[in-house]
């Protein structure tokens, strides 16, 4: 059933959100599907703690019907962690005058937080606030809240330039503040905004019936896919599992000290450690200038691979190279091999109006598997107050076998449309010498995908051994692979 509900606001006109809801499944088949008992098991203090949140909700059925109950079973939560805020107000307790209940938003929270059966039950606070009320006073005019991470389980109906501004003030909300931002796609269609944002994660459903990418504009979206039974019910594992990433990264998982303590939380890292750490479902596709699946996005979320990405560690760039601009690849460079098969990077690359810069991550593959496999994801932001003509700067991403040849990459993703670039490569050589490069487009400031000549990625990379056939491991492997291949879609 889809319930509206019709409010004036800052665009000029009515927005319209809209929830469907749709039965969700049972908790331990969704903390098997994306990773979450693995987590539970190596890293159990890993709940949220530490980590704000907020759930903006739209009005279920009736005006200011948007409130978490914090003793519905399910939450169980104590009244004590939550602040509802809407246009009547904002309250401390429950129940208040400022809002009621919502059936919806006790589901949502129920696999955001919930103490049970959450994602992340340990989070410091929740700041539940009617949607119109938090795009109106906070996200069109650029207030800070505290949250660091934000579930939004509705989509928004309007004109195609109201819904384009309030895209635009989501990118900005986000480049500002460096808030995470996670929103369902909606349940059939294209893809809604706001998950339609450059900056904010766009969340569709396993079980398919989701709404589908690419945008009006070409970009592929949804960014990353997780079960639910719904895209208002997928939403809050996502959100959930980006707490759990930020907990770990304020406690220094990803590394010790402020700098890469800082690092590591930033939104450009924790969604390229998402959507780097996804298990790609049966029929999962993308080509160099689409990077992610229309359906599925970067596939299934599976916070256990995400979080062991982000342990791995930060590794800075085995070279850094400017050179006259050609508008492409350049060839591989050598460096110093990065020390480990996994991690991640928080980097600036600065070109001119002469040259492209590139950043060059050497890789030297050990004996012994059969072959390994390759995913790395790019993430890079629309800054605050680009135009909607010129709006990213142009990153690419491209990996070269360097025993073979340094000419010519084996794979790139260079969509001059996306913020997000992919590579998910099969059947890399043992002992060979790998180089995945970071490149950003040079060019005088006039040219497009060149908005300014210094910008800050997010490079997140897994190379995964694959064992010889019939060994012990390699059975093990295929049983691994086996559960979570059934785990990512259950029935």
């Amino acid at each position: 059933m889809l319930f509206r509900r019709d409010r004036s606001n800052v665009w000029g006109s009515s927005l319209v959100v809209a929830i469907t809801l749709l039965a969700a499944r049972p908790a331990t088949t969704r903390a098997d599907a994306i990773g979450l008992s693995e987590l539970r098991a190596a890293e159990p203090s890993l709940t949220g703690a530490g980590v704000a949140v907020a759930q903006p909700e739209a009005a279920y059925n009736a005006a200011e019907t948007y409130e978490v109950n914090p003793a519905y079973t399910g939450v169980d939560q104590p009244a004590s962690l939550f602040t509802y805020i809407s246009d009547l107000g904002t309250a401390a307790t429950f129940p208040n005058s400022v809002g009621f209940e919502s059936g919806h938003a006790d589901s949502v929270a129920t696999n955001f937080y919930g103490l049970n059966s959450g994602v992340a039950p340990g989070v410091s606070s929740v700041d539940n606030y009617l949607a119109d009320t938090f795009i109106s006073n906070y996200i069109a005019t650029l207030t800070p809240i505290r949250a660091q991470v934000v579930n939004q389980s509705f989509i928004a109906n309007d004109t195609p330039a109201n819904l384009q501004a309030l895209n635009d003030a989501y990118d900005n909300y986000v480049a500002t503040y460096g808030t995470i931002i996670v929103s369902a796609v909606g349940n059939g269609g294209q893809v809604n905004s706001p998950a339609t944002a450059y900056n904010v994660i766009g969340v569709a459903d396993d079980d398919g019936g989701s709404s589908t990418g690419p945008t009006s504009d070409g970009r592929s979206k949804p960014d990353i896919t997780a079960p639910g039974g719904a895209t208002s019910f997928s939403t809050p594992f996502v959100s959930g599992a980006a707490a759990l990433l930020v907990q770990a990264g304020q406690q220094g998982y990803g590394g010790a000290g402020p700098a890469t303590e800082a690092a590591a939380v930033d939104p450009r890292t924790i969604k390229a450690l998402l959507l780097n750490g996804a298990v790609k479902p049966a029929g999962w596709t993308h080509t160099p200038t689409a990077p992610l699946d229309p359906n599925s996005g970067a596939g299934v979320l599976n916070i256990y691979n995400s979080f062991l990405q982000l342990q791995a560690g930060q590794h800075s760039a085995s070279s850094t190279s400017a050179t006259p601009s050609v508008g492409g690849a350049h060839p591989a460079v050598a460096g110093g091999n990065i020390g480990s098969l996994a991690g991640w990077n928080l980097a600036t690359l600065t070109s001119s109006g002469a040259a492209d810069a590139y950043n060059n991550y050497v890789f030297a593959l050990p004996s012994g598997p059969s072959s390994y496999s390759l995913t790395s994801t790019l993430v890079w932001q629309r800054p605050d107050g680009a135009s909607d003509s010129d709006p990213i700067n142009n990153f690419y991403l491209y990996l070269y076998n360097m025993t073979n040849s340094l000419a010519s990459p084996i794979d790139l993703s260079d969509s001059t449309l996306d913020n997000v670039q992919q590579l998910y490569d099969l059947g890399l050589t043992p002992g060979d010498t790998y180089d995945i490069e970071v490149f950003k487009t040079g060019g005088t400031l006039d040219d497009p995908g060149v908005i300014s000549y210094t910008d800050t990625y997010a490079l997140a990379f897994d190379f995964a051994p694959v064992p010889e056939p019939g060994s012990a491991a390699a059975l093990l492997f295929t049983a691994l692979t086996l559960l979570v291949a059934r785990g990512s879609r259950p029935c």
